[in-house]
């Protein structure tokens, strides 16, 4: 069966540049890197010239003191956030957004069950952020502010250096942190120079594999350890170094910067042909997000009066993987919280779809979801209980294409 794969947010294919430069590490350069011999020192070696390729990678200046390890994307923002929490002498405040990543979102709610307060700052319809709500609700006492740079569901890209920037203008003592996650591979990521303090990325987003992320620290930032133990990544993160996965996301991100223009050129082409293709061929579509600042490689589009959960079945039966939302949360019934927060309709809300490419996929990819889609909304329309309105949207569409032909 023919496979497309359109679910890149939720995780990508390992590169095998990538696999190829973890396996000596897998292998003969096994080695505790910790440990005082020989053996050791290749493993003591590769993570010094990966912490300097990620490093080049965030436009950090100093690898050794600003780049720490980790698991994953989740653990690194539990780490900045709780981090900062311990060190901000009884601040009890916290800015963060309505869209943000379950592991930031969730990590806020809990943190509300502890005693903080947090500011939840809305989105427009297109997914944009108020700036003049966060203005206005940054406080003396706000430790810490969150804000993600590319959102995980629609793309959507947020000016989190203007942010940071505002953050500090206002209140200089407040931290920011971004979880940059969506946007690492995808758009060009450069610390240097800005005002955000925190920032984690994930190796599985961008064809590393999965279990190895980073936290960018600015030198000078104080945070406290998550995980006590070793003085490993300078007692900030205890624990043996997962040294061939650093190795695979340090290679990732050296791959990642020299495929960014082809991100933002023929994924972009791709991204787009995908989008108005679904647009002009389905009924009852409806692009979700329509703001151009988006990353280049993704759009979600909802499927007015059809369930979701049935659209991504069949999708599955033809060999296409997409998504409803954040795969964290992919098995909750709620609709997405970042669409509710846009104000999505309930028309569409429950049938949005993700699609989310890389730079592995193909025009020929695309064409056959552009050439299946409608087929598959047809039959499901049939057994909807909203024909009636399901008949107006068609009708509708069939107009709208008559006049774009005329014109």
């Amino acid at each position: 069966m023919k496979q497309v794969y359109f679910d890149n947010n939720a995780t990508t294919k390992v590169d095998k540049t990538v696999l190829e430069a973890m396996l000596p590490y897998l292998e003969e350069n096994y080695g505790n890197p910790s440990s005082m011999y020989h053996l050791a020192k290749a493993s003591s070696d590769a993570l010094t010239k990966s912490r300097e390729k990620i490093a080049k990678f965030l436009g950090a200046k100093n690898p050794n003191k600003e780049i720490i390890f980790t698991s994953c994307a989740t653990e690194s923002a539990n780490m900045a956030i709780r981090g900062i929490l311990k060190e901000s002498k009884g601040k009890k405040h916290l800015i963060t957004t309505r869209v943000e990543h379950p592991c930031v979102l969730n990590l806020h709610k809990e943190l509300e069950k502890e005693g903080y307060k947090v500011t939840y700052i809305n989105v427009d319809t297109d997914g944009s952020l108020d700036i003049n709500e966060l203005r206005s609700s940054i406080q003396e006492d706000t430790a810490l502010v969150s804000v993600m740079w590319a959102n995980n569901e629609t793309g959507t890209l947020f000016d989190v250096k203007e942010i940071a920037k505002i953050v500090k203008e206002i209140n200089p003592q407040t931290k920011f942190f971004t979880d940059a996650v969506q946007a690492a591979g995808k758009v060009k990521i450069d610390v240097s120079n800005s005002d955000i303090d925190m920032l984690s990325v994930s190796g599985h987003k961008f064809h590393a594999p999965k279990g190895v992320g980073v936290l960018y620290v600015k030198a000078g930032t104080i945070i406290s350890p998550l995980i006590i133990g070793g003085h490993q990544e300078r007692a900030k993160r205890a624990g043996t170094e997962n040294v061939p996965y650093i190795v695979g996301i340090a290679s990732a991100a050296e791959l990642a910067d020299k495929y960014l223009e082809e991100e933002n050129t023929r994924v972009k082409y791709l991204r787009d042909k995908l989008e108005q293709g679904i647009l002009k061929n389905v009924f009852n579509a409806k692009l979700n997000s329509t703001n151009k600042n988006r990353v280049p490689n993704t759009t979600n589009i909802g499927f007015q009066y059809i369930e979701g959960e049935l659209i991504l079945l069949h999708l599955d039966e033809l060999g296409i993987y997409a998504s409803s939302g954040s795969a964290c949360t992919s098995g909750s019934l709620e609709p997405s919280h970042v669409l509710r927060a846009m104000g999505v309709p309930f028309t569409s809300l429950h049938g949005s779809i993700r699609f989310s490419l890389s730079r592995y996929n193909t025009e020929e990819e695309v064409d056959y979801v552009i050439e299946n889609m409608p087929k598959i909304i047809d039959k499901l329309a049939k057994i909807s209980p909203f024909q009636k309105e399901l008949e107006e949207l068609r009708q509708k569409h069939q107009e709208q294409c008559v006049r774009n032909s005329v014109g």
